[in-house]
Parts: C-alpha cells; structure tokens; sequence
C-alpha cells in the first residue's frame, strides 16, 4: 500500500511525473524548434511573441539580437534544457497550434487519466498543475489528450511566468495563495527532488514520482515518499 492523504488539492507537475519526458524531448522540442523562424518572421508584431523576444534578448545580453539570433537563441536553450521563460512562450504558441491542428496528441502514462478522473470526482478535491511549460501549453496538453478533453478535470494551470521558479519555495506560496487551499492541505507530485524539497520548505505534502527510465529516475527524490505510479497514492477524501 502506498502513501495516503487527506488534502483538498493535488498539483501535478507534467514531465516525468504524468507524461513521459521522452515525448515532450522526441516529439515536442523538435516540432517547435523547426517552426520558431517562420513565428519569429510572420509574427513578431504580436504582443505575445514581441514580449518574448525582448526576454529573450535579455536574457541572453544582447538587446540588438535580430530574428536570425534569437531563433539561434532559443535553439541553443532546447540543446541545454533550460527553462527560460521566454522559450516556454514560445514553445506553447507553437504547441497548442500544433495540438489544435490535430499535429500533436499529449502523451500520458497508462494509469495516469483514470487515477486523475477519480481524484476530480473526490468530494471536496481540485486538481491544478505546475510545470515548467507555459500555461497555454498545459491547456492544449490536457485539451488534446488521447482520451479527449480533460480539461474539466483541472481548477487551474500555472508556470514560472504566473507563479516563478519550480526550486523556489515562494513560487508554491505564490500557488496557495491563488487557490486559497492551506499549504498543508496541498499534495504535489514531481519526478525532481529540488521541486519536491521547494514545495516541501512551503508546507505542502510531497510525493515523489519516479518511472523507470525517466531523466531524474537515479537521482532519487530524496526523504520524500516515493511511489512509481498515481494509483500507488490513496486520497483520504476518495474513499469517504
């Protein structure tokens, strides 16, 4: 039997926790990054893009970076892996087009969906995530799974944009405070242990997720409990 809670919210993160990295590394970075200079060429007028590409000029210390450099830019943050803000954006314009257009279906692993849609339906329960991808990338993520919408399932969506950094505890507090849940009636699930000890400094209940062959599967989740699974997890709230 694995770890029970009685908690009046779960925050998921995506990668490796409800979805294989491997689909987000293998399919997702790639369908973006051949598609950022014609966004970069068509669309930089709109607010959105403009605003990214400004961060990302910042970001990278050269605030006269033409189109041509910072779609080098961005292609050289996907090599590294880095959570830039502004690549996110961007991503997730790319993403939820993609998704809508029917290019992209989200992966989820096997027990994933059903685990979710009976927590949703547990009385006084509420789903939201927290991932490093953009807001509008998890709305497509969930709009265009391959069971359909589950968007009904999730209360709200946030990132390092409209909550902050996933290692930094005051991003968590940030979270409780939107959704007005009590931090120790908070439940996040991740496969990264500097997330789980940042929710963790914040008060929240924590559960370390970790699936064979997933990037951060060897480093451990630290004191944290442990499960492979969702349905290894048990909601006090579900079985009243």
């Amino acid at each position: 039997m694995g770890p029970g809670f009685d908690v009046d919210a779960v925050v998921l993160d995506i990668e490796g926790t409800t979805s294989a990295t491997g689909f987000v590394v293998d399919v997702l970075y790639p369908y973006a990054r051949e598609r950022f200079g014609a966004l970069l060429a068509s669309r930089g007028d709109e607010p959105e893009v403009a605003r990214a590409v400004a961060q990302v000029r910042e970001l990278a210390g050269e605030p006269d970076a033409d189109a041509g450099r910072v779609e080098k830019v961005l292609g050289e943050w996907v090599d590294a892996d880095r959570k830039a803000t502004p690549l996110k954006t961007l991503q997730g314009i790319l993403w939820a087009e993609g998704f809508a257009r029917g290019e992209l279906v989200s992966h989820f692993y096997p027990e994933v969906i059903d685990v979710l849609r009976a927590w949703a339906a547990a009385d006084g329960v509420r789903l939201y995530v927290y991932s490093s991808g953009s807001v509008a990338a998890q709305r497509a993520w969930f709009t265009y799974s391959p069971e359909g919408s589950l968007m009904d399932l999730v209360s709200g969506f946030y990132d390092t944009e409209n909550a902050g950094p996933k290692q930094e505890a005051d991003s968590y507090r940030a979270i409780s405070a939107a959704i007005g849940v009590a931090a120790d009636r908070t439940l996040f699930l991740s496969d990264r242990l500097g997330e789980l000890d940042a929710a963790r400094d914040a008060g929240w209940r924590t559960v370390g997720v970790r699936r064979a062959g997933e990037p951060y599967f060897a480093a451990g989740v630290g004191g944290h409990p442990e499960v492979s699974t969702f349905d290894e997890i048990s909601l006090a709230r579900s079985v009243r």
